[in-house]
């Protein structure tokens, strides 16, 4: 049986490699270990072990990947040439990072950054403005990233209230929470994707659901990281769209993502069935393309014969797969 095939919205494919590894510390903690892998890698690395998440995310359901990409320009060419090889519909969310980080993330300007974009756009790479969060912007950056964006009808992606230290230290330099800085320096708009938003204000959530843009929420990753959790029923009171990714890929499985983000609604409210079906569906699928600016994407397949669906009814097959079972049930479709 076929499926629309899932959409991991954001993705860090080379964060996979950290599996496994110490889960003690805080966020901050993992970053620093995250940094060090970042730094050791080569663009060989990149195109090895790139096919080889990107297969694995293909084989586990999601058939679209927005890989947000801040390892360098030739790195980026090296994860779409691995993500043709794997099979699934691909855009590069390349960072654009101008302070902090490590040396090789780093752009000398939005000028050199953005000829970059348009040298990958004139390859045939589907490309998405990403401004990697305000850390790494400053203000007249965002500025420049938003317009150009908005000007050439292009996604925008940017992490952004992941972390109250990163809020504190927004506050700190600029008086303003993050989204409101985004919204501040033409940021937000309907091609605006927000990253984790897990812990955004009431005034931020109005924020984006006046500009009509939507939050990517990555419960595994979230969860893994200890980063807290998105404050579901008030953004879906809002009318905010949501998508799901896979991030740094601790694990790949769709169905987890909505059942967590389902989860933690239901632990949020007190009652159950906060979000609907087809809102997890679409969350899972439909809202993730549309972040990405992708018109058509690979389907998946259901196993029906798998034991996890033994007893179930032909109509309630879509319930008991996101309710009841893991992307073992899933592969990838024969012709594709």
């Amino acid at each position: 049986m076929q499926i629309q095939g899932f959409v991991a919205a954001h993705c860090h494919a080379f964060q996979r490699a950290l599996r496994g590894r110490d889960g003690g510390g805080d966020f901050w903690t993992w970053r620093d270990g995250m940094l060090a892998l970042a730094e050791s890698l080569t663009v060989a690395d990149i195109r090895r072990e790139y096919v080889e998440v990107y297969r694995e995310l293909r084989a586990n359901g999601f058939t679209a990947v927005g890989e947000f990409h801040y390892l360098g320009l030739e790195e980026a060419r090296a994860a779409a040439e691995a993500a043709a090889e794997a099979g699934v519909a691909f855009v590069l969310l390349y960072a654009c990072y101008l302070r902090g980080g490590i040396h090789r993330f780093r752009q000398s300007s939005v000028s050199e950054y953005l000829e970059h974009v348009e040298a990958l756009r004139a390859e045939g790479i589907r490309v998405g403005i990403a401004p990697h969060s305000v850390r790494a912007c400053p203000p007249d950056a965002l500025r420049e990233l938003g317009a150009y964006a908005a000007a050439l009808e292009l996604p925008l992606h940017v992490h952004a209230d992941e972390q109250p230290r990163e809020i504190e230290e927004c506050i700190a330099e600029t008086g303003m929470r993050p989204i409101e800085l985004l919204d501040e320096t033409g940021c937000l708009g309907p091609r605006t994707t927000i990253v984790h938003a897990t812990h955004a204000d009431g005034h931020e959530l109005d924020l984006l659901a006046a500009a009509a843009a939507r939050i990517c929420v990555c419960p595994t990753t979230e969860a893994n990281l200890g980063d807290g959790f998105l404050p579901v029923a008030r953004v879906l009171h809002r009318g905010i769209r949501l998508c799901v990714g896979s991030d740094s890929n601790v694990r790949i499985d769709p169905l987890e993502e909505l059942r967590e983000l389902e989860g933690i609604a239901r632990r949020q409210t007190g009652t159950r069935g906060v979000m609907s079906l087809d809102a997890l569906l679409a969350a899972g699928g439909a809202e993730g393309a549309a972040a990405l600016g992708l018109d058509t994407w690979p389907d998946a397949t259901i196993d029906l014969d798998h034991p996890q669906l033994r007893g179930v009814e032909e109509k309630s097959v879509y319930d008991a797969l996101v309710f009841g079972c893991s992307s073992a049930v899933l592969w990838k479709t024969s012709d594709q």
